[in-house]
């Protein structure tokens, strides 16, 4: 199943950032602006797609960012980067990571684990690779807490699998906490579909 969501990115990433352009202009941008001045030091961005977050890193922070869309990573290595910034951009799997325990300061998934096919495994690898009180930061969408919302959701589930791999209507927030994750903080946006969550690893993991 990972194989065949990877092929189905690469396919679409030519057009990707077009078809997100009038969302990204509207609101996506400017979260992602949010989420990423929170980072420092020995940064992990998962699912970083064509790019969209690497402009607004600052230039001191040292960057991991991997994908498993070759297609999306081509793209992603075109974006403007600031100068002197320190990145190393790589094809890999959030599900099988290959880095070592406790070794990254933050990490950064932004609209990842809506797509990941096993997101607790994926959910898992992350906190196993960052440092004990280390930061997670996600900006994911999910399962809203209003009954009409989500009821569109579920009618968009079926044609958003098969498009692209992507559901709808997971409890992100709820994997987060459940992999072993501590949640700081929470912010809802577009009627709670949208959530920035801030969390830490464990300083005991």
């Amino acid at each position: 199943m990972t194989h065949k969501t990877a092929r189905k990115y690469s396919r679409a990433s030519r057009l990707y950032d077009l078809i997100e352009l009038p969302i990204e202009l509207l609101a996506f941008n400017r979260l992602r602006k949010k989420i990423i001045s929170q980072t420092s030091n020995h940064v992990l961005e998962v699912g970083v797609g064509t790019g969209k977050n690497l402009p607004y890193y600052h230039a001191d922070v040292s960057l991991q960012a991997i994908d498993f869309s070759s297609g999306m990573l081509n793209r992603a290595r075109t974006k403007t980067l600031p100068d002197d910034m320190s990145i190393t951009l790589s094809e890999m799997d959030v599900q099988k990571l290959i880095f070592s325990d406790n070794m990254f300061d933050c990490t950064v998934s932004t609209f990842v684990f809506c797509t990941v096919p096993k997101p607790e495994q994926g959910l898992a690898e992350l906190l196993r690779v960052l440092k004990p009180g280390g930061k997670a930061l996600f900006l994911e969408h999910q399962r809203s807490r209003h009954t009409l919302i989500n009821i569109l959701l579920y009618m968009m589930e079926p044609i958003m699998k098969l498009l692209l791999g992507t559901s709808m209507i997971r409890s992100t927030q709820k994997n987060i906490e459940q992999a072993g994750f501590i949640i700081d903080s929470v912010e809802s946006y577009g009627i709670d579909v949208i959530r920035l969550i801030v969390a830490y690893k464990p300083e005991d993991k």
